[in-house]
């Protein structure tokens, strides 16, 4: 079974520095833009519910801003008391200017 490509939005919304709320196929997801590469993660806090876009990007890790767990948004890993379970990451690709995500 083939890869199927979700398109999300284009890559010159998606701001260096930033984390870019989207859904894909009603999934809530966060698409955070670090040194020049793009990663996806579930964009809900495994801890307490709330939207990873609202949080506080540092580098490659997010800060829920709930409860202030991080999360490395490059593997999902939970960084810190009280989190913890990982989030889900999600295969991104650019194609024509457009960030497209897998979520198999």
């Amino acid at each position: 079974m083939s890869e199927k490509w979700i398109d999300v939005g284009a890559k010159d919304d998606m701001w260096e520095g930033a984390v870019t709320g989207v859904y894909a196929a009603g999934k809530e997801i966060a698409i955070y833009h670090v040194e020049g590469n793009l990663y996806a993660t579930s964009g809900v806090c495994t801890h307490g519910n709330a939207k990873l876009c609202d949080g506080y990007l540092e580098g490659h890790e997010i800060e829920c801003p709930l409860h202030q767990g991080r999360f490395d948004v490059r593997t999902g890993k939970a960084m810190c008391a009280p989190l913890t379970e990982d989030i889900r990451v999600f295969a991104l690709r650019c194609e024509n200017g457009r960030v497209e995500i897998s979520l198999s």
